[in-house]
């Protein structure tokens, strides 16, 4: 599959997964995909990747893909083994919004990363910048904002709560790193 179709193969797959089962965790997912396109002129050739997996993110979530209880570990099995996801999407979605701080939360650190090693820095501080400026509704927001709203919904001490607010520090730099690239394609001149 090339880079160009991952987009459109992603998308009805994360809809099967998620609309009707949690329908409010599929109106994030497609505002994550929409803040990835937002951002396609810092991501080049990689913007149909970085826009799949943004829509993929959360299946992990999905009651049939569910079995470890964390969600990215559990989304990126399901790519791997049943959907044959390109190994980059995987990566992307194994890796999002500082889930090794959360699988070390979980004791399934050294799972997590013997699994599925790392992707590329600049797609997973993307992925990241798509996530924490998304509503659970789907709406734009801005890190600090949707770092607050989780810990309120899960609790300020639950592993969740506890997690999110460890995280904060790297999503906001994160956040930061893709603002600078935009601003920087932006400065160029046409």
């Amino acid at each position: 599959m090339s880079t160009r179709e991952l987009a459109g193969w992603a998308f009805p797959l994360a809809e099967s997964l998620l609309a009707e089962p949690l329908p409010r965790r599929w109106q994030h997912s497609i505002g994550v995909a929409e803040r990835a396109r937002s951002i396609a002129p810092i991501l080049g050739t990689d913007a149909d990747l970085l826009e799949a997996a943004a829509v993929l993110h959360d299946i992990g979530y999905a009651p049939d893909l569910a079995k470890t209880g964390f969600h990215p570990l559990d989304g990126a099995r399901y790519l791997r083994d049943v959907a044959g996801a390109d190994e980059r999407v995987i990566r992307l979605v194994a890796h999002h919004s500082c889930a090794w701080m959360e699988a070390e939360a979980r004791g399934l650190r050294d799972e997590l990363e013997g699994e599925f090693p790392r992707g590329h820095p600049h797609l997973t501080d993307a992925l990241c910048y798509c996530d924490m400026n998304t509503t659970p509704d789907g709406m734009p927001t801005n890190p600090v904002d949707r770092v607050n709203e989780i810990a309120g919904r899960y609790g300020a001490d639950s592993l969740i709560g506890t997690f999110i607010r460890r995280a904060e520090p790297e999503i906001l730099a994160s956040t930061a790193r893709v603002l600078e690239r935009v601003a920087a394609v932006k400065r160029q001149p046409m």
